[in-house]
């Protein structure tokens, strides 16, 4: 019998409450399954992975598409899942709210609202507006006492804006705003890393590692950070062995990187 979803909320909860995990970004069911095999507490969607997976760009999938991935993974697994619910799917606080409650319903233990318009020229949205976008996640989470931990997402970072006070005054303030976790995908060092852990404290950093990194599970953990997760970096591993052995099919007509390919007795014994 599948674990019921208030045990999955429950138990991510607790994860929180010390030490430090990894949160893997599975990017499809089987993906997801194979994550759970390994032994992870906890998994994480991410939205270019998934993307990727219907042959769309990041950042260009439906608010439809990504509550139908999000029920598939929450049901695929007994662990618990958050999601990576980009910018709320709208603009407007209410309509963030409105599209919150519906991810909710997917069963997610999590799920994370980020401040980035997509606009280059302008890649934040006003304080103000960021805020009360928080607030609104916050309280269509609490409508039903689901028990869904909200992470408030500073963008600055991957949009250029490499202004650490910038990063922890927002954080701060997405904190107030209600969010249980908090996240800048783009911190890397380990003043930035650590001096973003300070400001938020007592609450919980996630710190995204997406590519090769020195930092490892216990020096991040040795910073005060309580979770960390990978992005799309497991869906470009995945798209390389597809990309290597097709090009070579298509540009030589050999099949020589097929040897370096998952055992497929292996994969069947997994999904047994």
């Amino acid at each position: 019998m599948p674990l019921p979803t208030a045990d999955k909320r429950a138990a991510f909860k607790k994860l929180h409450e010390s030490g430090c995990f990894i949160i893997p970004n599975p990017f499809d069911v089987g993906s997801a399954r194979a994550l759970q095999h390994l032994g992870f507490k906890a998994l994480a969607s991410t939205s270019a992975g998934f993307a990727w997976t219907i042959a769309k760009a990041d950042n260009r999938v439906t608010v439809d598409d990504v509550c139908d991935h999000l029920t598939a993974l929450c049901a695929a697994v007994d662990i618990p899942v958050n999601a990576d619910f980009e910018g709320g799917f709208a603009v407007e606080p209410d309509k963030v709210a409105v599209n919150v409650a519906r991810a909710v319903k997917t069963g997610v233990a999590g799920l994370s609202i980020e401040d980035s318009t997509g606009d280059a020229a302008n890649p934040l949205f006003e304080h103000k507006l960021a805020v009360e976008r928080i607030k609104a996640a916050r309280k269509a989470i609490d409508a039903d006492n689901s028990g869904v931990l909200l992470t408030g997402r500073c963008e600055a970072f991957l949009w250029g804006r490499k202004d650490l006070n910038l990063v922890i005054e927002r954080l701060q303030a997405y904190s107030e705003a209600g969010a249980d976790v908090l996240y800048s995908p783009g911190i890397a060092t380990k003043e930035e890393i650590s001096a973003v852990v300070k400001a938020v404290a007592p609450k919980p950093v996630n710190l995204l590692i997406g590519g090769a990194s020195e930092l490892t599970l216990q020096s991040v953990a040795d910073l005060g950070v309580r979770r960390i997760s990978v992005g799309g970096a497991l869906a470009r591993m995945a798209w390389t062995g597809v990309m290597k052995a097709a090009k070579e099919m298509a540009e030589k007509g050999t099949f020589t990187e097929f040897a370096n390919g998952y055992p497929g007795g292996e994969l069947n014994k997994m999904f047994k």
